[in-house]
């Protein structure tokens, strides 16, 4: 009958929906550096270190690449492919938005917990890191992200041959890095105060919860590109609220509209006013080429 027909593809979507759900995994640190290096070819952006992604899918074939997301994106031609792979192969350049803002607004991290969400390349939470935040924790939704990229940068930008990670105000001012595989020099101080993350935004919000007591609150979350798909919204705003402290602040960096996934600023803006748990506003708005701009997001009953 028709309702039996109705009912079995709500069910099919259901079971669908909760597969695509990618369980929360905690990522090690290596205690041998010189592996999370090995065969990486490092580029520069902004005075950052970054491994050369081109390379990254070269070499991401068998048991560096256990989720499939290089040959997937390339047979799919793709960069996004919800539930599967979510784009944390490229640097996208909302990313350099944000991190001019950070620059220029002299957004203080020192001894601030700070979150870097759907890190990809992680350059946000480096330069938290060169901030003197107090911990930085990054996230992306695909495992093999974070071992071979996110990883590898915050390692990079951490053992600069022997010398200490500088502030971020000597970025610009920095010696390129070299373009051949670095060695790493031990473990500075500076990785202890990270941690990686895998997995969908709920699945990690609920580790946090479930392994930290209290729950890991972080004073400043740092996103970039995350709005494209409304479906996502829901989960985005609810892993914000429960990760965000209550005089916590949000820096999201966004187009204003993605063509052909339907998601952008307005929408989400919208999303957050209907939920009526943050305010938000806009600090700045980047008009050359596709227009873009940076969201400031905090609780509503935040000082």
């Amino acid at each position: 009958s028709p309702k039996l027909a109705a009912a079995k593809h709500q069910d099919e979507a259901a079971l669908k929906k909760n597969l695509c759900v990618k369980a929360a995994k905690e990522h090690s640190i290596p205690q041998d550096l010189n592996k999370v290096l090995e065969n990486k070819v490092m580029e520069t952006g902004l005075g950052l270190s970054h491994v050369k992604l081109s390379v990254v899918e070269m070499m991401c074939s068998g048991d560096a690449d256990s989720e499939g997301i290089v040959s997937k994106s390339v047979s799919s031609h793709s960069d996004l492919i919800p539930g599967v792979y979510e784009g944390g192969l490229k640097i996208w350049e909302c990313t350099f938005d944000l991190m001019d803002y950070l620059s220029e607004a002299e957004i203080e991290f020192t001894n601030k917990t700070v979150l870097d969400l759907g890190c990809g390349a992680g350059l946000l939470g480096i330069v938290a890191l060169q901030g003197e935040a107090a911990r930085v924790h990054f996230q992306d939704y695909n495992s093999t992200v974070i071992d071979e990229i996110t990883l590898p940068n915050v390692v990079a930008n951490c053992i600069s041959e022997g010398r200490r990670m500088g502030s971020g105000k000597d970025r610009k001012a920095s010696k390129p890095p070299s373009k051949r595989p670095r060695k790493a020099e031990g473990s500075p101080d500076v990785l202890n105060r990270c941690r990686f993350f895998s997995g969908d935004w709920s699945q990690v919000s609920q580790l946090l919860s479930n392994n930290s007591k209290p729950c890991v609150k972080y004073d400043i979350i740092l996103t970039s590109e995350t709005i494209y798909n409304p479906d996502c919204y829901s989960a985005l705003h609810d892993t914000l609220a429960q990760l965000l402290d209550r005089n916590g602040c949000v820096y999201l960096a966004s187009k204003v509209h993605y063509f052909g996934v339907g998601g952008g600023v307005c929408l989400f803006e919208k999303f957050i006013e209907d939920k009526n748990v943050f305010k938000t506003r806009m600090v700045k708005t980047i008009d050359q080429g596709l227009q873009r701009c940076i969201m400031e997001i905090a609780f509503k009953n935040s000082c």
